[in-house]
């Protein structure tokens, strides 16, 4: 049952297919924000972790940073600077939808750069109504 005044997520708002936005699921906000907040752990604070009690990962997480931490330093960057491209991307892609709300696409490009794919993935499979002639 849907309360008075709800849309179902995924349809058009009220103003149309120029003002749609949807937000990408909490789980995957929890995993990335999780994920790159552990891996910001490793490359800036690394003493901070508690590798011992963290078992296996702990273990894996100590060996890459004592070995392969120049690595993972460029594998930082490269990931947000996909994010960056995925979210420039995301402007291309509401310009070919039809998104035309300035608040909607700085939604998009920051939930995108913020999320990555995850974000993206909501736009790409978005279709817009097509308008009749």
């Amino acid at each position: 049952m849907q309360a008075a005044g709800m849309e179902p997520v995924g349809r058009m708002s009220a103003k149309g297919s120029d003002a749609y936005f949807k937000r990408t699921s909490f789980f995957w906000m929890a995993v990335v924000t999780g994920s790159f907040g552990y891996y910001t752990l490793l490359m800036f604070w690394p003493q901070s972790i508690p590798y011992e009690s963290l078992g296996l990962w702990g273990n894996i997480s100590k060996y890459l940073v004592d070995n392969y931490h120049p690595l993972l330093y460029i594998g930082y960057w490269v990931a947000w600077l996909l994010h960056g491209v995925e979210a420039l991307y995301s402007v291309k892609l509401c310009s070919d939808k039809g998104i035309t709300n300035s608040s909607t696409r700085s939604k998009w490009v920051l939930q995108t750069f913020l999320f990555g794919f995850t974000s993206l993935q909501h736009l790409l499979s978005y279709q817009p109504e097509q308008k009749e002639k």
